[in-house]
């Protein structure tokens, strides 16, 4: 695919988010809560795509498919698995982090353990952990950009571009306008990535395997059994099925919608965007390992795929992914940010105003997304392992 071609969608898309950027820019307002937490008043809708988006990212469409490629349809379990376990946490937690934001003005998941535990010592600790603990997964979404263009691009754009085009296009949206910012173009991203799953899970089995993706799996007898060790399923499948309650940008996502009927909504929504994106990630990745096998890295197999599709397809397949990626670094650049200025800089200075703290805020925005792109340039393991 031509780099012309690759720079033309990017600018389409970019200028679409950037319209709803700009938009959602001329609705904020001042103070912490409104620009991290858009004011509390996010509908139902557009929670549960913005916590679609946020959850389901790069490693999906590139990650997932990469590990189904190696290791089979073991990957069903593991990423139903989470998704069951996320359901059933946000049906028992998320209306009461709703309450607990709202009765005591909480902007950060920190500062609810600095409440419960009466030391901001606590919540400042907690702080310091997602700061370090959030980089390496903000950093695979920006690894999942890099391999695509790359490899789209038969090497016209490098690596280091696309995980500089992802970052700037992060830091423009959380740094513009806050999570109303976020929350719409996370809204037309979440669009993009569904149609696009659906359209390329049809076109795959329907024009590149003719008899079907069960047929032609079935002659690759490895990819259908269950090759993953215990140790390695429980080792995967343990820490994502807690990922709702412990991962503070989809936690802090639980103070924003606007009333316990938007939650709802939010928790359904996203367990029909789930199911659906799930189950054609695992068949793009049975698909990938018939039609292009023997890859070195499987995280090149969706790459790989759209190599073989026709362009237009390749084309919103490939912006998909971008969006996916974008919108997960995003709200991971969104809620560090806000831990930084409410559980560390508040603690450090406990005297703060509202002004100051917001402006400390904002400020770290830029120094997060450079460390994520130093840690991405390093390419360290498989995406979906680093998730």
């Amino acid at each position: 695919m031509s780099v012309s071609l690759l720079v033309a969608a990017i600018v389409v898309w970019f200028g679409a988010g950037a319209a709803l950027s700009f938009y959602a820019r001329t609705k904020t307002g001042s103070g912490m809560s409104e620009f991290f937490l858009a004011n509390r008043g996010i509908g139902g809708v557009v929670s549960a795509l913005t916590y679609s988006a946020t959850t389901y990212s790069a490693f999906m469409m590139v990650g997932l498919v990469g590990i189904t490629y190696r290791s089979g349809v073991a990957s069903l379990g593991f990423e139903l698995a989470y998704l069951a376990a996320t359901v059933v946490l946000l049906t028992v937690f998320a209306p009461r982090y709703w309450v607990a934001g709202r009765r005591f003005n909480l902007v950060t998941p920190p500062e609810l353990l600095s409440l419960r535990y009466g030391s901001r010592t606590v919540g400042c600790i907690a702080a310091v952990l997602s700061l370090v603990m959030l980089v390496p997964y903000a950093s695979v979404q920006l690894m999942g950009v890099g391999y695509l263009v790359e490899t789209l691009s038969g090497g016209g754009i490098p690596f280091a571009a696309g995980i500089l085009l992802a970052a700037g296009i992060s830091l423009i949206y959380s740094r513009w306008a806050g999570l109303r910012s976020v929350a719409w173009t996370d809204a037309l991203q979440a669009g993009i990535m569904m149609i696009a799953c659906v359209v390329l899970a049809w076109y795959v089995p329907s024009r590149l395997l003719p008899s079907g993706v069960g047929d032609a799996v079935r002659t690759v007898a490895p990819l259908l059994e269950v090759s993953w060790p215990w140790p390695m399923f429980l080792g995967m499948t343990l820490p994502w099925a807690f990922f709702a309650v412990t991962n503070p940008q989809v936690v802090q996502r639980l103070y924003s919608p606007r009333d316990v009927t938007s939650i709802k909504r939010m928790i359904a929504g996203f367990a029909g965007f789930g199911l659906v994106y799930t189950v054609l990630c695992v068949v793009l990745g049975l698909a990938a390992a018939v039609v292009v096998p023997g890859l070195a890295n499987p995280d090149g197999a969706m790459a790989a795929l759209l190599a073989r599709v026709p362009c237009a397809l390749s084309l919103v397949v490939f912006l998909s992914i971008v969006a996916a990626a974008v919108s997960t670094l995003t709200a991971v650049m969104l809620t560090l940010s806000s831990i930084v200025a409410r559980d560390i800089a508040r603690t450090l200075n406990p005297g703060i105003g509202e002004e100051t703290e917001l402006a400390a805020g904002k400020a770290a925005i830029p120094v997060i997304a450079a460390v994520c792109c130093v840690f991405a340039s390093l390419r360290p393991g498989l995406i979906v392992v680093l998730s």
